[in-house]
């Protein structure tokens, strides 16, 4: 597995239309992988999520992958996509990837960041309705850490929004659909590590082609 990490440049006219329109944000990333296979229109085993630092205002767009990205397009000299290296803090690298062999243990205890797509079916075979109030989406929360093989120990609603985007087999703007974004941090307990591993390639939840589900892991601080 891999991960990218690329802090953009928030004064890129591209890198503000793609923070407004995450499906476009998401076709620049699959020019990184011209030999993904897809699945349900979507490219398999990559998620992607933006964090935007709480005092800078600078977004950094994480990618992780099973195949190893090329983002050399995003180098050329006319491009401002990624934050100049003279803006970055001493010594960071700007655009980092690494290959990460994932290992977990049964009872580790970790930190973790979330962003998704709490939803839910009203009937079968209906469509989904996005989960609007807060113990709702964190008992979703702890529903799909279970499934997923860990145990939910502690965790916070850090931000929500709507977000407006399409679906990929719709060409027309008119098409729109609104999603419900949640973001949660918190701390989990590995109980099934093969099963936790498994469900951190695939994502968790639906909208994975609009910046949801990627589940990152940390070591808890203090």
């Amino acid at each position: 597995m891999y991960l990218s990490r690329l802090i953009l440049n928030p004064r890129s006219r591209q890198v503000q239309r793609e923070l407004a329109d995450p499906y476009e944000m998401h076709r620049t990333i699959c020019r990184a992988f011209p030999g993904a296979i897809f699945q349900d229109n979507q490219p398999s085993g990559i998620l992607f999520r933006v964090d935007i630092h709480p005092h800078t205002g600078v977004p950094t767009l994480l990618v992780q992958s099973h195949e190893m990205p090329d983002w050399s397009f995003l180098l050329a000299p006319e491009k401002n996509y990624l934050l100049p290296t003279d803006a970055l803090p001493l010594d960071m690298e700007n655009l980092a990837v690494k290959e990460v062999q994932l290992t977990l243990n049964a009872g580790q205890v970790l930190a973790f960041r979330l962003r998704a797509n709490p939803t839910k079916r009203l009937k079968e075979g209906a469509k989904r309705v996005g989960l609007v109030r807060e113990e709702e989406q964190l008992a979703w929360l702890r529903r799909k850490i279970e499934m997923a093989g860990g145990v939910l120990v502690s965790a916070q609603l850090a931000g929500q929004a709507n977000l407006r985007g399409k679906l990929f087999t719709e060409k027309d703007d008119e098409r729109r659909m609104r999603f419900i974004s949640a973001q949660f941090d918190g701390v989990l307990q590995v109980k099934n590590p093969d099963l936790l591993v498994k469900t951190i390639g695939a994502g968790i939840g639906s909208g994975k082609g609009l910046g949801f589900g990627l589940l990152s892991l940390a070591p808890v601080r203090g």
